[in-house]
């Protein structure tokens, strides 16, 4: 079965401090929901369009794992915290099996 992956690409970070609200809540939210991180944040090289930003991305052990943890009541409120402190390119993909 293929893996699932978000994968965040910050294009700007407005308010630091609602990013760190975020953080707080949406790490655990990640690691109930089944998700490891294996990116954050870090060195970024970017190419044609691309920022380099924070980029971040989250391993589950499938597409439907990842999409319910985005779905998740503690995700959502981690959402909620982050409201409009980041622009981001957020994706959920499904891996090649």
């Amino acid at each position: 079965m293929p893996k699932g992956y978000w994968v965040s690409v910050y294009r700007t970070i407005s308010d630091p401090e609602k990013l760190a609200a975020y953080n707080k809540l949406a790490g655990p939210a990640v690691r109930v929901g089944g998700g490891r991180p294996l990116a954050r944040g870090g060195r970024v090289v970017a190419h044609d369009a691309g920022i380099a930003e924070r980029t971040v991305l989250i391993e589950f052990d499938s597409f439907e794992q990842a999409l319910a943890a985005h779905e998740s009541e503690a995700y959502q409120e981690a959402l909620v915290a982050l409201s409009d402190g980041v622009e981001r390119d957020f994706r959920i993909i499904e891996g090649i099996d």
